[in-house]
């Protein structure tokens, strides 16, 4: 109809004719890549875990940034976003945090977050305004649906209790209900703390073990043992798959695709397609 309109001559028509156009060209690219998404999981949802590197409060401020932008992300997406763990820095960031992400190949989509990000500005902290470089590390995994076994025995796991920490608000509650996990044959720890009852924090922290025990898995099957380690290099120079500079210039690079956008600020702000799907393209190649 629009376009009918515009053959008349109806310049708002022809406006508003364009505007469907790219939403539909939008809408098949992502249908397209979608269809590209064929891994086991990568139609569900997501399971993403923030960790700062060396450097203290600049790195932990970082990782909290990155924890707003991938916060952003989902809301984009209409995604939903429970934050499930937050371990707080000393004065301002943080130390660690876990949310997990519903919503049509979160985790196709997510996985291509997984690895170190470089952040490089002139430092907040610092009285004498130099330049810092910090960075942080992101791992995402997928949600294992229940019906996928994976055994965990109980004398495997030390169960530790505490009172939840952070500034408090709707995700962080004031009560000894926050519930740590230890898998004492991988190392691994997990926890959860939104929840007001111990149980059901229990129950989520079971939840992304099972998720990380399961990559870990997949990961041996698959005898990727060494791409595995590469996502867990030193969260320092050299490793990182995308760079975020704010000084003296303004520009983030994805250094696995070469793909730049100029506008920090709205990547910052959640606007990391253009990111995802060139890498994914290019997993897809």
């Amino acid at each position: 109809m629009f376009a009918e309109f515009a053959n008349e001559g109806d310049a708002e028509a022809a406006a508003e004719a364009a505007t469907k156009l790219t939403e539909i060209e939008a809408a098949l690219d992502r249908l397209e890549l979608q269809r590209k998404l064929g891994g086991e999981h990568d139609a569900g949802n997501a399971i993403v875990t923030l960790h700062p590197g060396a450097g203290g409060t600049e790195a932990q401020d970082w990782a909290e940034m990155l924890l707003r932008m991938y916060t952003r992300w989902t809301e984009r997406h209409g995604f939903k976003a429970d934050l499930v763990d937050l371990q707080p820095g000393e004065g301002a960031g943080i130390k660690s945090a876990t949310i997990t992400v519903e919503g049509p190949y979160a985790y196709g989509y997510l996985k291509a977050e997984a690895g170190i990000h470089r952040l490089v500005r002139i430092s907040p902290f610092d009285s004498n305004a130099r330049r810092h470089t910090s960075f942080a590390s992101v791992f995402v995994y997928p949600e294992i649906d229940d019906e996928v076994e994976v055994e965990i025995d109980e004398a495997d796991l030390r169960v530790d209790t505490y009172r939840s920490s952070g500034a408090g608000g709707q995700h962080v509650n004031k009560t000894d209900s926050a519930v740590r996990l230890t898998h004492l044959p991988t190392g691994i720890v997990v926890a959860c703390q939104n929840e007001r009852s111990q149980h059901k924090n229990k129950s989520m922290a079971m939840k992304i073990l099972r998720a990380r025990l399961y990559e870990l898995e997949q990961e041996k099957q698959r005898e990727k043992m060494a791409e595995l380690n590469k996502t867990k290099k030193d969260i320092a120079w050299g490793s990182q798959i995308r760079s975020y500079v704010l000084h003296p210039y303004r520009l983030v690079k994805d250094h696995r695709t070469g793909v730049e956008i100029g506008n920090a600020d709205g990547v910052l702000d959640g606007d990391l397609d253009r990111f995802i799907e060139a890498y994914l393209q290019a997993q897809a190649a």
